[in-house]
């Protein structure tokens, strides 16, 4: 039992499970504030911009519900609920918004910490960037580069055609 314990121990304490722990808390959260904004904030706007109390209230009734003498209810209506379809696409497409938004700027914060502990020696002083040289490109051979080289190949070959005749 003793050794159970400690595998436990051993597992509650890898990186991992901790950094699991603390994003499942702060998923819950962060659900929970996402909820509201779309409960409290988004959805009373679009309620206020249809004619309806509730999202959740539009439904078509497919049949209508069985009532006896007395008026009570003896089955149900049944009805199609479109709204709530319609919040729960709603909610998502805000959840997922949120979400990205949320991502994109835990991602660039750590994009800027990272430029920031590259800018930094040993001792932690800013160190300047230097700029990178580019390597010396060689200009481009001009038309007078070119007819110089022909010339002098020219002459090199006049001398060797002059040379043979001398010799023969």
């Amino acid at each position: 039992m003793r050794k159970f314990f400690n595998e436990f121990k051993t597992f509650l304490k890898r990186g991992n499970v901790v950094d699991l722990a603390v994003g499942i808390i702060i998923g819950s959260a962060f659900t929970a504030i996402v909820n509201s904004l779309v409960k409290d904030i988004i959805t009373p706007l679009i309620v206020w911009a249809t004619p309806v109390d509730s999202l959740a209230d539009l439904s078509i009734v497919l049949k209508e519900a069985q009532v006896d003498e007395a008026g009570e209810i003896i089955k149900e209506a049944l009805t199609w609920n479109y709204g709530n379809f319609i919040q729960a696409i709603i909610n998502f497409f805000i959840i997922g918004l949120v979400v990205f938004t949320f991502v994109k700027f835990v991602n660039k914060s750590k994009n800027v910490a990272e430029q920031a502990k590259k800018r930094l020696d040993k001792n932690g002083n800013v160190v300047a960037e230097q700029a990178k040289e580019e390597p010396k490109k060689e200009p481009k051979p001009t038309q007078e580069d070119y007819l110089k080289e022909i010339v002098e190949l020219l002459k090199k070959q006049n001398n060797v055609i002059e040379d043979t005749k001398t010799k023969e």
